[in-house]
């Protein structure tokens, strides 16, 4: 009996707590109905006049699904940006002088991406600044061209091999120390840590510069600053994920020799082989704002508003028996809060991949983290050692950092239908 009222007793807080979230949704879905029954002509949004759904984006940062959105700042930035000419190299080598100031790095420059910037990097280590050297990539003949791969392939490796690298993998600190030679041009790594002090070190003692990809590594802000002070040669960082600058843009930080033979080996150089990777005067100024806004901001206020909006929506899943709900911050990648969502699949019939298409095909789109990857090619998985086991989830994952204000309603009211009727038919 006491167990019951416990259990009773929990299952009412549940819904004490979600009350004025549903009631939130009633008025919310009743003005919907008489704007519909009102409003006359096309949407004024500009992807529908295309044809293209907009999308609630609960998965995070993910390019397919455009990245992030920009920060207000860096939208400014780019419409002031685009109203004048400006000789590109000029800019990037002030830009490059301005990151500087704010990361603590030797130089820096902006790149198409953090792929863009991995191949600026490759070049760069490989050819130089040598004008020869440079118009011969990707052909290697008589260069240092191989890059030591620590931990391995990965899908975005290609962005290497484009300019010329000639990949050579190693799974350990040992490993990296043995495969260097007398053709080594870099090592590249996404290690972070411990490990990446290793892997430092190792670099510095046989005088091999060190690329750290760390694209999704924003945020924290801090570590634009962190690896310029372990002595990272060269880092990169994705402009457009969790620094919400221009989707089409990157950060390549580190010593001022390698950026300047990376500058050499990209666009606006006609003949250097990162030349297709162009960046516009928009794209520098913005991600350029994107750093100057993130090093004024209060991130703590900013982490606050994303657990705010993960919290509403688990509280309105709470009011679903069988779902369980958890709140974490991931150690890599995406570290925003993000909600966990679980029940029993096997006793209701019902999958997270069954739950990730529902909210993919209803109206509005709806993505969240599930187990597929709609941008991944396939083969990539085929002769890589570092090849994963595809398993079905535990557990479906939702990214707050790209849910914009008021979505979560929407998002939590969709998710709790479709389990509720899950749960039913179970």
């Amino acid at each position: 009996m006491t167990a019951q009222w416990s259990s009773d007793r929990r299952s009412f807080m549940k819904w004490v707590a979600a009350a004025p979230l549903l009631a939130q949704i009633r008025a919310r879905d009743l003005y919907a109905t008489a704007v519909s029954l009102t409003q006359i002509g096309p949407s004024n949004n500009i992807y529908k006049r295309l044809g293209v759904k907009t999308v609630i984006n609960c998965r995070g940062t993910w390019t397919y699904l455009s990245g992030s959105l920009e920060w207000p700042e860096v939208r400014a930035a780019q419409v002031e940006a685009a109203r004048y000419f400006v000789n590109i190299l000029d800019l990037q080598r002030a830009a490059g002088r301005r990151l500087a100031e704010l990361t603590g790095a030797a130089s820096g420059m902006v790149t198409s991406g953090a792929a863009g910037a991995m191949a600026s990097a490759t070049a760069a280590c490989i050819a130089g600044s040598d004008p020869h050297n440079i118009w011969q990539l990707p052909d290697t003949t008589g260069l240092k061209d191989q890059v030591i791969m620590a931990g391995g392939r990965s899908a975005f490796d290609s962005a290497i091999r484009l300019a010329g690298g000639k990949l050579v993998l190693a799974f350990s600190p040992e490993e990296i120390e043995a495969a260097i030679g007398d053709k080594t041009a870099m090592i590249y790594t996404t290690h972070l840590g411990e490990v990446l002090q290793k892997e430092i070190a190792i670099a510095q003692a046989h005088h091999v510069p060190l690329l750290l990809d760390d694209a999704a590594g924003i945020p924290p802000i801090e570590n634009i600053k962190l690896y310029a002070r372990m002595g990272v040669d060269l880092y990169s960082f994705s402009g457009g994920k969790g620094l919400c600058g221009p989707q089409c843009s990157g950060l390549l930080l580190g010593r001022e020799e390698l950026i300047e033979a990376a500058l050499l080996n990209t666009n606006p150089y006609e003949g250097a082989v990162c030349r297709a990777m162009k960046v516009g005067k928009e794209e520098v100024m913005g991600c350029l704002a994107a750093v100057e806004t993130w090093l004024k901001m209060d991130a703590n206020a900013l982490y606050r508003q994303w657990n705010q909006r993960a919290q509403r929506i688990a509280t309105l899943l709470g009011t679903v028996g069988g779902v369980t709900t958890e709140i974490y911050v991931p150690d890599d990648g995406n570290r925003y809060p993000t909600l966990r969502v679980s029940w029993d699949q096997e006793g209701w019939g019902f999958s997270i991949r069954d739950c990730v298409q529902k909210l993919r095909s209803g109206e509005p789109v709806i993505e969240v983290l599930g187990p597929d990857n709609p941008s991944g090619v396939s083969a990539v998985q085929e002769g890589n050692p570092n090849k994963k086991e595809l398993k079905e989830p535990t557990r479906l994952e939702l990214v707050s950092m790209t849910i914009q204000p008021g979505e979560e309603i929407i998002v939590g009211q969709r998710l709790r239908a479709i389990l509720l009727a899950a749960r039913a038919a179970a």
